[in-house]
C-alpha cells in the first residue's frame, strides 16, 4: 500500500486528497479529502491573466494542504492544473508559487489527460455492476473546461471543450462587475447557444448518444444531486451515487437560472462559492443530458481527484 497526495487546481477550486492506495485490490483508502474555492480563473476569459488576489486565494490554500501533506506523511504527490492555468499568459507566476510552498512544478495537463483522469476516478469502483451498462459517457463540468469521456474498461475517445460554470457565468451574467440577479431570458439564450455548439464540437471527435450510462462529475453536478435530495447541508456520502432525473435537472436548473443571489444563497447545501456559477453548471449538465436522451445522471464524487492519486500510486 502506497500513500499519496493528490492536488486539482480548477478555475474554480482547488482541491486535495491524502489516501492509501492499494493497486491490489484497487481500492484507494481517505485519509483526508478537502475543497477550498480560489476562483483562480477569475477574469481570465477575458483578460487572458491570472489576477493577483486569485493568485494569492490559491497559493493560501496550497500553504494550508502543505501542512496536511506533512501530517500524514503522504510518501508522493502530484500537482495537477486544469484549464485556467493553461490558458493564462503569466502562468509561470502560478508555477513558481506552488513550487515554492509544495515542492513539487503544478503540471499543467492537456484535456486529453484531463479526460483520462476523469474517467479512470469515476468509474474504477463501478467494475462488476449489474445496475450500470457499459459503454459509461463520463462528464467532468468544471469552472472553465468540460471534459467528455466515452469507454468501457478503457477510454475510447475523449474531448474538452471550453464550456465551464465560471467561464459561462462571465462570459454571459457579468456586466460591469455585476453578476445578472437573476440573468434574463437572452442571457440564458446565449449562454445556452455556447453550450449547445461546445457540445457539436465534442460530438465531432466522441460518440456521446453511444453511451449507455452517464456519470456526472464536479462541483456543478454534486450540488445539483444535493439540491434535488433536498440536503440540510453538503453530505457527501448521501451524493456518491445517488441518481437524478432529468425532469429534476430540468426543474432545479430552470429554478435556479430565475433565482437571486439571495434566494440561491439560503439553499442550504450550496457553498457561498458556487452560488454565481450554480446556474450555468446546471444548465451546462442539463444541456448534455437533453442531447444525449439520458433519462438521468449517476453522480460520482470521485473524479480527476481520484484518477491523480492512482496516477501517483
Amino acid at each position: 500500500m502506497t500513500r499519496v497526495a493528490a492536488i486539482d487546481c480548477g478555475t474554480n477550486s482547488i482541491r486535495l486528497l491524502v489516501a492509501d492506495a492499494d493497486p491490489a485490490t484497487g481500492e484507494l483508502t481517505d485519509l483526508d479529502r478537502r475543497m477550498t474555492i480560489v476562483r483562480l480563473g477569475q477574469g481570465v476569459d477575458r483578460t487572458g491573466r491570472l489576477a493577483p488576489e486569485a493568485l494569492e486565494r490559491t497559493f493560501a490554500a496550497c500553504r494550508e494542504y502543505a501542512d496536511v501533506i506533512k501530517e500524514h506523511g503522504a510518501e508522493r504527490l502530484r500537482f495537477v492544473a486544469t484549464s485556467a492555468s493553461r490558458d493564462a499568459e503569466n502562468r509561470e507566476d502560478f508555477v513558481r508559487g506552488v513550487l515554492d510552498i509544495l515542492g513539487v512544478e503544478p503540471e499543467v495537463i492537456t484535456g486529453d489527460q484531463e479526460a483520462e483522469f476523469s474517467f479512470t476516478g469515476a468509474t474504477k469502483e463501478l467494475t462488476g455492476r449489474s445496475d450500470l451498462t457499459r459503454p459509461y459517457l463520463v462528464v467532468d463540468i468544471g469552472g472553465g473546461s468540460t471534459e467528455f469521456v466515452v469507454g468501457g474498461d478503457h477510454v475510447r475517445a475523449a474531448r474538452s471543450v471550453d464550456v465551464g460554470c465560471v467561464r459561462m457565468t462571465e462570459r454571459h451574467l457579468v456586466h460591469g462587475g455585476e453578476v445578472s440577479d437573476p440573468p434574463t431570458e437572452e442571457e440564458i439564450a446565449a449562454m445556452r447557444a455556447d453550450i449547445e455548439a461546445a457540445l457539436d464540437l465534442a460530438e465531432q471527435s466522441v460518440p456521446l448518444r453511444e453511451a449507455h450510462t452517464l456519470v456526472g462529475l464536479a462541483g456543478s453536478v454534486t450540488t445539483v444531486s444535493a439540491i434535488a435530495q433536498e440536503l440540510p447541508a453538503y453530505d457527501s456520502a448521501r451524493i456518491h451515487h445517488s441518481r437524478v432525473s432529468r425532469d429534476r435537472v430540468r426543474e432545479i436548473t430552470e429554478r435556479l437560472l430565475r433565482s437571486t443571489h439571495a434566494e440561491r444563497a439560503a439553499i442550504p447545501s450550496l457553498h457561498p462559492g458556487r452560488v454565481d456559477v450554480i446556474g450555468a453548471g446546471a444548465l451546462v449538465l442539463l444541456a448534455i443530458m437533453e442531447r444525449i436522451g439520458a433519462e438521468e445522471v449517476v453522480v460520482s464524487e470521485h473524479d480527476i481527484l481520484d484518477g491523480i492519486g492512482w496516477s501517483v500510486a
